[in-house]
């Protein structure tokens, strides 16, 4: 079987397998490029497998006017920017001793051995320059059946690394099928070693979480984590029930993964999973709006109309009714509305205090009336 995509004819892509093959070392493109390049889905970077010493590939990028970067030397990977872009070039390599996140590696001169200790069967996919893939232990015949399987016993690769299980799910969510269910050895070998996701940090579970909430329909995967208790050791007391509702009520059309994990409930997780400030503060409001009886076109008013359009799916997913008629309308109208009362209007006649609470007065029946009450209108009635 051959591939074939602009990644692959790219000049650069081409020139840092060249550097390689023309000295007589096997170059491979491997991984992630492969498998979505089989499975139709966009190509974001390149990682290349090779059995050139890292100091080897060092100095074959010198010598071909290329910049070499030692991002992961101790580990066999050399960062190569040809024309701009990187990419990460890695000696084929098996693993000696595993612990958590790391492991102490040995290079090797084997493919095989190189594709033993990757994670699933789909990531476990290598091409060569001219496109022909090589498929050393059955990944193509899994990613013909949207299958995630493990590389091997599913409890080995677990335990190399307990953010395995957390990944499982989420390249189900990307890839599975979701007919299919999940892969009942890899199902049973997650929920053993479930607690031990709370060894990891909160960083790493953020990343992961943050890319299965954002797959087209990420629903399966995390009804499966729920049943299996891997939900509970990531979001304690979270429940995905409404998880598919939500996902139905956004048409085909995802939203932002904050908006789903908002539906999930259970305890706040925002500080827990360590994200951006900014990220916290939406979550808030998120979470906040769902709980208040503001109506969509107010709640755009305030916030904005993504968050206004979070709360409003968020609400109806959780109450497993549809959103309000015309909500959307409702929400540009909100986010356009300027309120026409200022403080200078009813000043002198207020100040201070009564001079806040008047015009919260006159912008709740503003809001009331559908944006439409005028200044006069608004004027007189906060004078009131």
């Amino acid at each position: 079987m051959k591939i074939a995509g602009d990644w692959l004819d790219d000049p650069a892509t081409q020139s840092v397998l060249g550097m390689l093959t023309g000295a007589g070392f096997h170059a491979l493109c491997v991984g992630g490029c492969v498998r979505n390049t089989l499975m139709g889905v966009p190509v974001t970077d390149v990682d290349i497998a090779t059995d050139a010493l890292p100091e080897t590939v060092s100095e074959l990028a010198e010598g071909a006017g290329l910049r070499a970067v030692p991002t992961g030397i101790a580990h066999g990977t050399v960062t190569v920017v040809a024309r701009g872009t990187g990419f990460e070039v890695t000696t084929f390599r098996h693993d000696v001793e595993t612990f958590g996140r790391h492991a102490r590696v040995a290079f090797s001169a084997d493919l095989k051995q190189d594709a033993a200790r990757r994670d699933f069967t789909i990531n476990a996919l290598y091409a060569r320059a001219d496109g022909q893939v090589i498929d050393p232990i059955g990944g193509l015949e899994d990613i013909s059946a949207r299958r995630v399987r493990f590389v091997g016993a599913p409890e080995d690769r677990i335990q190399e690394d307990y953010l395995r299980i957390l990944r499982f799910f989420r390249f189900h969510a990307q890839y599975g099928d979701p007919a299919q269910g999940l892969d009942a050895d890899a199902l049973a070998a997650c929920a053993r070693h479930s607690a031990m996701l709370e060894t990891l940090s909160r960083e790493r579970i953020g990343a992961e979480l943050r890319k299965l909430l954002a797959a087209q329909d990420p629903a399966p995967s995390v009804a499966a984590m729920q049943a299996s208790g891997v939900l509970h050791h990531l979001l304690p007391g979270a429940d995905a029930s409404a998880l598919p509702v939500l996902v139905h009520l956004e048409g085909g059309t995802p939203g932002g993964w904050l908006r789903r994990l908002a539906v999930l409930g259970g305890e706040d997780p925002a500080e827990g999973l360590r994200i951006s400030r900014a990220e916290t503060r939406d979550f808030g409001h998120i979470r906040d709006g769902i709980g208040s009886l503001a109506p969509p076109s107010e709640l755009a008013y305030r916030l904005n109309e993504r968050l206004a359009a979070d709360i409003t799916l968020a609400r109806a997913a959780l109450m497993e009714t549809p959103p309000p008629p015309d909500w959307q309308r409702d929400i540009a109208k909100g986010a356009q509305a300027c309120f026409p009362l200022r403080p200078a209007d009813l000043m002198p006649h207020l100040q201070g205090p009564a001079l806040g609470i008047a015009l919260k007065k006159a912008e709740a029946h503003w809001i009331a009336s559908g944006f439409q009450a005028d200044r006069e209108t608004l004027r007189a009635l906060a004078l009131t």
